[in-house]
């Protein structure tokens, strides 16, 4: 008949919890204590809470699998697991001819029956009642959290328009300078193009520098190229487009001859800053 044994919660904040091997060790002899007076082993009566095995014979119950083997303690391990047992009061021993006699101290207030079912009563009550107050505050902390997070979003999205309104590119800033250089050379091969939206050319260029880490000399040079260039002068016409093909545009640049455009660096190599 198969049977049960009880082991208090307060197990996990022993200092044996986190000793392994003598956690092991102590659950091995609860269970396999005998839960009755009387019972005879090797011609040994023993009491209830008693336990009569080998060191060999525990080397060999608390094996263990590693990869594809199998592993055991040593004797003097299993000993010492022993040892830290007793010097905390939770087993004591006896020698005897047929193997070492433990016994689970404090046996009979671990496992019996009438504590075990006031406690399970009790502890089936308050489990219930906890589990419904888990359930509550757990359905509650997830709204809450989600509510926060669409707060932080909408809060996070308000301060981006809010931000992208408050740029504005006055004469002196660099990048409203570019944005301006850029639409004069545009107005060279074509005097009539339309204005743009200087302010929104201004920040593309921000983005460039800031964001892509190109440098004003950088994009000073390819905005006059791109209009001095037969296929690049109509097809580049805004920041937005110089900043999407730069790469490709730096690369054109490389592999073209040198242009009318004065480079970067004025010396006799061909050096662009690219």
């Amino acid at each position: 008949m198969k049977t049960w044994f009880k082991v208090y919660r307060e197990i996990f904040d022993s200092d044996i919890w986190n000793d392994v091997t003598t956690f092991r060790l102590f659950i091995l002899l609860i269970g396999k204590a005998t839960h009755q007076d009387g019972i005879k082993i090797s011609g040994i009566e023993l009491k209830k809470g008693q336990y009569l095995r080998s060191y060999r014979k525990l080397a060999d119950d608390l094996s263990y699998k590693e990869g594809r083997g199998t592993k055991k303690y040593s004797t003097n391990t299993i000993k010492k697991c022993v040892d830290k047992l007793i010097n905390t009061e939770r087993v004591s021993k006896m020698e005897t001819e047929q193997g070492t006699l433990f016994t689970v101290l404090n046996y009979a207030k671990y496992q019996d029956l009438q504590e075990t079912n006031n406690e399970t009563v009790n502890g089936t009550e308050n489990e219930q009642r906890t589990f419904g107050e888990r359930s509550v505050n757990k359905n509650k902390n997830a709204k809450n959290a989600k509510n926060a997070k669409n707060a932080k979003n909408a809060k996070n999205e308000n301060n981006n328009k809010k931000n992208s309104r408050k740029r504005v590119y006055d004469d002196t800033s660099i990048y409203f300078q570019l944005a301006v250089y850029f639409f004069e050379q545009i107005k060279i091969n074509n005097p009539q193009h339309k204005k743009p939206n200087i302010q929104a050319w201004a920040d593309d260029i921000r983005k460039m520098i800031e964001l892509d880490k190109r440098t004003e000399e950088q994009i000073r040079y390819l905005m006059r190229w791109v209009q001095q260039d037969d296929f690049e002068m109509v097809n580049v016409l805004s920041p937005a487009k110089l900043r999407k093909r730069f790469d490709s545009l730096i690369m054109k640049v490389k592999q073209s001859k040198p242009s009318n455009v004065t480079p970067i660096q004025k010396n006799k190599k061909y050096n662009y800053g690219f």
